[in-house]
């Protein structure tokens, strides 16, 4: 009968450890998006639209409450809207929500 080699077993201690061991190297941040370069051959990508600016009258549609009048304004976090039945706080940017 021939030894058994350690580190071809299938449940050696070398065997997990090596597996553990990987899981400690991964980065557990997800990956960023990838630059684009000027000499690259393939167009830039489009560059995002500037978020709507809302002031106090103004006259929206939300696709859940309807029309509506914006009463109040949290710089660059949410809106205060009256939509006629009810009053609520839309937090802002809100693909729902658009100025008429």
């Amino acid at each position: 009968m021939r030894p058994r080699d350690p580190g071809h077993a299938e449940g050696s201690l070398a065997a997990r450890a090596a597996s553990r061991r990987i899981l400690v190297i991964m980065s557990p941040y997800p990956a960023r998006p990838r630059r684009h370069l000027a000499t690259s051959p393939f167009g830039a990508p489009d560059p995002d639209p500037p978020a709507e600016r809302f002031s106090v009258g103004d006259r929206v549609t939300h696709d859940k409450y309807g029309l509506g009048t914006v009463t109040g304004v949290e710089e660059g976090t949410a809106l205060l809207i009256d939509f006629g039945s009810c009053v609520q706080r839309i937090m802002t940017p809100s693909a729902k929500l658009s100025k008429l």
